[in-house]
C-alpha cells in the first residue's frame, strides 16, 4: 500500500474529510491566492529593478554629460596642436578618423553589454511559480 504524501495544514478540516466540492472549492481558493501571490512578486521585483536601473541611468547620464564636454576640449587641443605640425585642415581630419574608429568600437561593445543587461523578466518569481508548478504536477500523480 502507498502512503500518501504529506500535506500542509490550511487549519481547516482534514482534505480526507471533504467531499469533492469542498475540495474543489480549496484548490480553487489555494490556486487563486498562489497565482495573485506570484503576480505581486512578479511586480515587486520588477519595480526594485526598474528604480535601481533609473538611478543607474540617470547617474550615468549625467556623467556621460560632463564627459561630453571635456571630450570635446581635448578635440579642440588634438585638432590645433597637430596644426602646428601639419595643415589644419589635415589635423581635423586625422582627429576625426581617430574619433570615428574609437567611437564604432565603443558603439560595438556597448551594445553587446546592453544585451547582457538586467533581464526585464522577474527571474526569481519565474523559478518559483515553476516550482509551485512541479508540485502541483507531482501531487496530481
Amino acid at each position: 500500500m502507498t502512503e500518501s504524501p504529506p500535506h500542509r495544514s490550511t487549519g481547516g478540516p482534514d482534505p480526507a474529510d471533504l467531499n469533492t466540492a469542498q475540495l474543489i472549492d480549496r484548490l480553487t481558493t489555494q490556486v487563486t491566492t498562489l497565482v495573485r501571490t506570484e503576480i505581486t512578486h512578479a511586480l515587486d521585483e520588477v519595480k526594485t529593478k526598474g528604480t535601481k536601473l533609473g538611478i543607474g541611468v540617470g547617474i550615468s547620464g549625467a556623467g556621460a554629460l560632463l564627459l561630453l564636454y571635456g571630450l570635446g576640449v581635448l578635440i579642440a587641443t588634438a585638432v590645433l596642436g597637430l596644426a602646428t605640425a601639419l595643415d589644419p585642415w589635415l589635423a581635423a581630419l586625422i582627429v576625426a578618423v581617430v574619433l570615428l574608429a574609437i567611437g564604432g568600437i565603443l558603439a560595438a561593445v556597448g551594445a553587446s553589454r546592453a544585451k547582457r543587461a538586467v533581464p526585464p523578466v522577474p527571474q526569481n518569481t519565474v523559478q518559483s511559480v515553476r516550482e509551485d508548478v512541479d508540485v502541483v504536477k507531482e501531487r496530481i500523480r
